[in-house]
């Protein structure tokens, strides 16, 4: 089966539905492809009693706010899935599930996007496919010999399994804290950090993240290092469990370990500690393996980019990886504007005009 569209959008999480949205709005024929059984995207894989940083009304994709959840003033996980499937069924976006995308080719003057349930040809393409599919862990000597757990953010769901164990949890940005907070009052926690955490201050949530992360992309773009202090997304939100846990002191950070035993860990001045279980929140790698035959890769895996338009390929865009494709575009606050560029340069380009 090979069907024929102006656009196809690869990826129905927030990012996707938000240029979905564009899109609708500047009549242009477009599918999303998304991978996922149903809406929601990587929100429908999250631990348990992850909470949003911001409330509802500052957590929004364009032309829809989210609206709040009772009882809560940061909506939990459940509610954000419930707020993206009705936003993809309020405007119609035409999503086909479950579809995953083997590869994007060239052919001629279309882009072939090849997949596990047929061919679609388009005059454009806009990869949103996040980084939830591709969780990073470290190369850490040793790490093979351990005989305990091992898991990464994307598996972890809630301290039940964990109760009365040794747990060590790696990583210092919001996961690296929150599942910490999560696990402290259930599990022998042993928290490692690269660096010492580094906590915004207690009121600052999301409502401030976006206009921090625009401001820092203002200044590395005008070539300035020094960015006044802004905050970095890397920071540790304080969200009301975060911070529960920090005063009570129950969230004290040891340096990152130099190597694993078959036991636990161990530091370069011959500290050990025993574990039952590591916990991995140490990112994320883009997810980009599909767009692998256009050979578009650069410094650190990146795709080059002009805003969210490929160097190299003008029918291209990426959208909602992090600040390399727009400031704070991994969010959901911050992706509406940078999808509303590349659905306009989306646009332009198939009406003829430059891009």
């Amino acid at each position: 089966m090979t069907q024929a569209v102006d656009v196809v959008v690869i990826g129905g999480g927030q990012s996707g539905l938000a240029a979905g949205y564009h899109l609708r709005r500047l009549g242009l024929d477009f599918v999303v492809l998304d991978a996922g059984a149903a809406p929601g995207g990587a929100w429908r894989h999250t631990w348990d009693s992850l909470h949003l940083f911001s409330p509802a009304a500052y957590s929004s994709l364009p032309g829809r706010l989210m609206p709040p959840q009772p009882g809560e003033t940061y909506p939990d996980a459940a509610h954000v899935v419930a707020y993206l499937t009705e936003y993809e069924q309020r405007y119609e976006l035409p999503a086909v599930r479950p579809v995953r995308v083997t590869g994007v080719h060239r052919d001629g003057e279309l882009l072939r996007v090849e997949t596990d349930s047929g061919t679609w040809r388009a005059r454009a393409v806009v990869s949103a496919t996040g980084t939830w599919s591709r969780p990073f862990v470290p190369a850490i000597p040793g790490r093979a010999d351990f005989r305990g757990a091992q898991l990464h953010t994307v598996a972890y769901e809630n301290p039940a399994a964990f109760a009365g164990q040794q747990v060590i949890v790696v990583g210092g940005g919001n996961s690296g804290a929150q599942i910490p907070a999560d696990l402290a009052h259930a599990a022998h926690l042993t928290w490692v950090t690269l660096r010492e955490p580094r906590y915004l201050a207690d009121d600052i949530d999301g409502r401030a993240l976006f206009d921090h992360a625009t401001a820092r992309r203002r200044a590395l773009d005008e070539g300035r290092t020094d960015t006044g202090g802004v905050a970095s997304l890397g920071d540790i939100v304080a969200v009301p469990p975060v911070r529960a846990a920090r005063d009570a002191g129950l969230l004290k950070a040891q340096p990152m370990f130099d190597r694993m035993t078959a036991a636990g860990v161990a530091w370069v001045d011959g500290t050990t500690a025993e574990a039952d279980a590591v916990i991995w929140c140490t990112g994320f790698r883009p997810a980009l393996s599909h767009l692998a035959p256009l050979g578009l890769r650069g410094a650190r895996g990146r795709i080059p980019t002009t805003g969210t338009q490929a160097v190299d390929e003008p029918r291209l865009h990426l959208l909602g990886y992090g600040d390399w494709t727009g400031p704070a575009s991994a969010t959901l606050i911050g992706v509406g504007r940078p999808a509303r560029e590349a659905a306009r340069a989306i646009a332009s380009l198939l009406a003829g005009g430059s891009s």
